[in-house]
């Protein structure tokens, strides 16, 4: 399990309708889950911005890790039997708030939709885990606003900074979204990782401000100065002539918390926010929760 809170979301209770009483599936935003105060509060107002863009929604808050309720509780009160007389259960749709398929998507949100899982049987209705928010190319252009916003300039080198997976698709699934990103910045974007694969952040912050100074041409700065990174704000510049090339992390995390405040230790000279909330991922979100809707039985 991972790290994330515990509790239904704000205008969802424990006796609401399982369907909106719109025979909707309940649409189910899973996080990881964190401790940090500012991380909840992101991951909630895009479940807001959800809610106020399709109010016909049940939208549920769920987590695999650190928060409660657990996805799977959150699942199975979803499609319980109704009240006699009311027919089947309802549907639920499980949207990862997750930016890469890995360990969590692929075996905890996939057991969580089992008909399988404990305390479910035939009288229950059905539920399916959509795709994860990532790869999308609406991701790189949300990350391009956070490198613009933080002033990133046009032959910066860009570490896209993931949080990371032991599962090879969710490496490939970072890639895919690098790729889209360079279509944003001239410069340099490599990749980088805050645990469980290569390269580390920190080793990629590295390699790019080497592939900088043996870039940089005789007589100007070989590097920027500095070492403390700079959250979202102006880095330093070079002594005399233009500004030297910055070696900037993106972040690519949802919200704060452990990850973003490890990324700020990584040597690189600025590094910008995370990208929730924003209307784009309450896009992606719904753009998924259809998809996952469509896979539904009957429909």
């Amino acid at each position: 399990m991972s790290t994330e809170i515990l509790g239904f979301p704000s205008g969802a209770t424990e006796g609401a309708s399982s369907s909106g009483g719109t025979g909707a599936p309940v649409l189910v935003g899973c996080s990881h889950g964190t401790n940090d105060t500012a991380g909840q509060a992101a991951i909630r107002a895009l479940l807001d911005d959800v809610r106020a863009t399709r109010p016909d929604l049940d939208v549920r808050e769920a987590f695999v890790d650190v928060q409660q309720p657990e996805v799977a509780d959150v699942v199975t009160h979803a499609v319980a039997p109704r009240a006699p007389g009311e027919g089947a259960g309802g549907q639920a749709v499980v949207v990862p708030l997750l930016l890469s398929t890995g360990f969590h998507v692929n075996v905890d949100i996939t057991e969580a939709v089992s008909p399988e899982h404990e305390g479910r049987g035939p009288e229950h209705g059905a539920a399916t885990a959509a795709r994860a928010l990532g790869p999308d190319p609406r991701l790189a252009e949300i990350l391009a606003d956070r490198l613009a916003a933080a002033g990133v300039r046009p032959h910066d080198a860009v570490v896209l900074a993931a949080a990371g997976s032991s599962r090879s698709g969710a490496a490939r699934d970072v890639e895919a979204v690098a790729e889209h990103l360079r279509a944003h910045h001239d410069g340099p974007v490599t990749v980088g990782f805050g645990a469980m694969a290569t390269p580390s952040v920190r080793d990629a912050v590295e390699a790019a401000r080497e592939a900088l100074a043996a870039a940089v041409v005789p007589g100007e700065p070989a590097t920027a100065p500095g070492g403390a990174a700079v959250a979202a704000g102006a880095a330093p510049s070079g002594s005399e002539g233009e500004p030297a090339p910055r070696v900037v992390i993106a972040a690519y995390l949802l919200a704060p918390g452990f990850f973003h405040d490890r990324l700020l230790e990584a040597g690189a000279d600025v590094v910008t926010a995370p990208l929730a909330p924003d209307a784009r991922l309450t896009a992606i979100v719904l753009d998924r929760y259809a998809e996952g809707v469509a896979a539904l039985p009957g429909r």
